[in-house]
């Protein structure tokens, strides 16, 4: 489990089978403190958000379950629909977010190499999963 530090911040880094993690709720407790969960949860009922991340899925993923993707992106931005994390990795099989239960435990998604921008050429198997800001 290493660290790093933003403005001031300390965001948790996970490394698991030669993978590293970012986390995500580290940076979503900027936005909200009390509740960082769920501004991950609001940032997952976006449907750009589960474009980006099922496109990133499908190239990166050779067990990605795109059957149960796609009414799961029919179905976002609508005012009932809901998603978290977890249920993210549970219905589609996805391996660019980690839940980490417990100590230390929070929403890790594949760390965003600093070298890369997120538009389609940059794009390709090894690519990490960029993070967008939280808004």
């Amino acid at each position: 489990m290493g660290k790093l530090i933003v403005k001031d911040t300390t965001i948790r880094t996970l490394s698991k089978d030669g993978i590293d993690y970012i986390c995500i709720t580290d940076i979503a407790r900027q936005k909200n403190p009390i509740e960082p969960k769920d501004v991950v949860k609001n940032w997952m009922r976006v449907k750009n958000t589960l474009e980006y991340l099922g496109l990133w899925e499908r190239l990166n993923n050779p067990n990605f379950n795109g059957v149960e993707f796609d009414p799961i992106l029919r179905e976002a931005g609508s005012n009932s629909f809901t998603m978290s994390p977890s249920r993210w990795v549970e219905l589609t099989g996805a391996i660019g977010i980690v839940n980490k239960l417990g100590r230390d435990g929070g929403t890790y998604a594949q760390r965003v190499s600093l070298l890369r921008t997120p538009c389609k050429s940059s794009i390709s198997r090894s690519s990490p999963i960029p993070l967008q800001t939280f808004t």
